[in-house]
């Protein structure tokens, strides 16, 4: 699910607004609607996917000093991954 939001959303989401948009100007009667943009909703797309990449770099994940613990398997479960504070 976190891929979906991620990476597709952003590549999705400028295709799904301009078929919306030529679903309304259709219905409200338009007597020409303009050919699909495909360069135009492949940049937005691309620049939407950039910003979520940068978004995700600058505010998620740990800090780069910090060690990474795999996952293991202690007393019958796993134990997830996790990152703990370098000392």
């Amino acid at each position: 699910m976190r891929q979906f939001f991620e990476i597709a959303l952003p590549l999705i989401l400028p295709t799904a607004i301009y078929f919306s948009y030529v679903l309304i100007a259709r219905a409200r009667g338009a007597a020409e609607v303009p050919e699909m943009p495909w360069v135009w909703l492949g940049v937005a797309g691309g620049l939407l996917l950039a910003v979520t990449f940068m978004a995700l770099a600058l505010y998620g994940g740990a800090s780069p000093s910090d060690i990474y613990q795999p996952p293991k398997i202690v007393g019958g479960k796993v134990e997830p991954g996790h990152f703990e504070p370098a000392h």
